[in-house]
């Protein structure tokens, strides 16, 4: 079992930043690809960002929805069981409530398909007002 907890959301206008943090307890942080979703209000849960696990190098590869490229940067540290999520610029669009996940089994192709999370935490909310 894993158990991850968000935090860092909040309320910010339109140009502005947010970091998310999300923590895992549990097994062992380093063998989980990890990912962060969002839903807005009458919406599906989407991708957003995952991070892969290193597997002992000093890279882990990052993939990104297109819609958050060049403003989101997901990164982790493995020493502390930690996924950040640091947001700029951000925009109205960009209110949901974030979900951080946790997926044992991954690849590049499925990075955006809920099923392959094995955990998810209960969530963050960022409110971006224009």
């Amino acid at each position: 079992q894993v158990q991850l907890v968000e935090s860092g959301g909040g309320s910010v206008q339109a140009g502005g930043s947010l970091r998310l943090s999300c923590v895992a307890s549990g097994r062992t942080f380093s063998d989980y690809h990890m990912g962060w979703f969002r839903q807005a209000p009458g919406k599906e849960r989407e991708f957003v960002a995952s991070i892969f696990r290193s597997g002992g190098s000093t890279y882990s590869a990052t993939y990104y929805v297109d819609s958050v490229k060049g403003r989101f940067t997901i990164s982790r540290d493995n020493t502390k069981n930690l996924v950040y999520l640091q947001m700029n610029s951000l925009q109205p669009e960009d209110t949901a409530v974030y979900y951080c996940a946790a997926a044992l089994f991954l690849s590049p192709a499925l990075v955006a398909d809920r099923s392959r999370y094995n955990y998810w935490g209960q969530g963050t909310q960022v409110t971006v007002s224009s």
